[in-house]
């Protein structure tokens, strides 16, 4: 599948600050589910730095503002093949051992409820695999969270969600990777854009899955959120080990001041562009 990618972001600020450096993770790195076509991130006023594989295998780029500046808008637009391998990482070039991602975060801390949610749906698989496990387990996230849009807000934790008894995207990928860990499977955060519209409309498109390692088979992605492992609608930026540590775009802003952020994802297949 060809799927097209418009995303914008900005931020404005109350006052003129500084300077701005910024972390970006808005390149997908090339793997067996996904090939570059085209790709271009525009920063206005800014300087770019060369685009670098991390340890991880995903693409990071640095974005500098060096005079005052009220706002920053970092535009990106690409083109990209998309393959189905069954939610299966293949391909991904990447030097981290799997064993790291069974360190946690504040962010995916496991609760009493996360706790119980693993005991319970574990407890009459004793023979079986991993993959097995994992898929169980996703299952049984998607179930506990209900999807419910602006219920939670970037700081909230895995625990938060659980006590909520609802989420997004986010949530659901940070309560797997809190109840993978308990199962002993590595597990990590994922960022990308998914293309989920049926009508074909552009729509509103950043998601967040988790990934999961299986011995014998190597990273397999969970999307709890929808039910099922990533396909040829998912584009992969960038992994971590919860939601801030896998940010599209992280930063410093020198000389505080308060700020507004608006953000615009869309995403379209090649045959639905033709349609519209």
């Amino acid at each position: 599948m060809i799927l097209t990618v418009l995303h914008k972001t900005r931020y404005d600020f109350a006052a003129p600050v500084g300077g701005i450096v910024q972390s970006l993770r808005l390149t997908p790195a090339k793997s067996e589910s996904q090939h570059v076509l085209d790709w271009c991130i525009e920063v206005p006023g800014a300087v770019l730095g060369t685009p670098l594989r991390d340890g991880a295998g995903d693409i990071l780029q640095t974005v500098s503002v060096r005079a005052p500046s009220e706002q920053i808008e970092v535009t990106v637009r690409g083109t990209v093949e998309t393959n189905d391998t069954a939610g299966i990482l293949r391909g991904h070039r990447e030097r981290v051992p799997p064993r790291a991602y069974l360190r946690g975060t504040i962010r995916t801390e496991a609760n009493r409820a996360i706790m119980d949610l693993v005991e319970a749906t574990l407890a009459p698989m004793q023979s079986a695999t991993a993959l097995e496990r994992a898929h169980a387990l996703s299952a049984a996230v998607s179930d506990a969270l209900p999807y419910a849009p602006g219920s939670t807000d970037a700081h909230t934790t895995a625990a938060d969600a659980m006590t909520a008894g609802k989420g997004v995207c986010q949530d659901h990928a940070q309560v797997l990777i809190a109840c993978a860990h308990l199962a002993g499977l590595p597990a990590r955060y994922v960022s990308g854009y998914l293309n989920a519209t049926e009508d074909g409309s552009p729509h509103e498109a950043s998601h967040a899955w988790a990934e999961i390692f299986i011995d014998g088979l190597g990273w397999v992605g969970f999307d709890a959120a929808n039910k099922c492992c990533p396909n040829d609608q998912y584009i992969r930026l960038g992994s971590g080990l919860d939601a801030q540590d896998a940010a599209p775009i992280r930063g410093l802003v020198l000389g505080g001041s308060e700020e507004e952020l608006d953000v615009s994802v869309q995403i379209a297949s090649q045959e639905q562009r033709q349609q519209q």
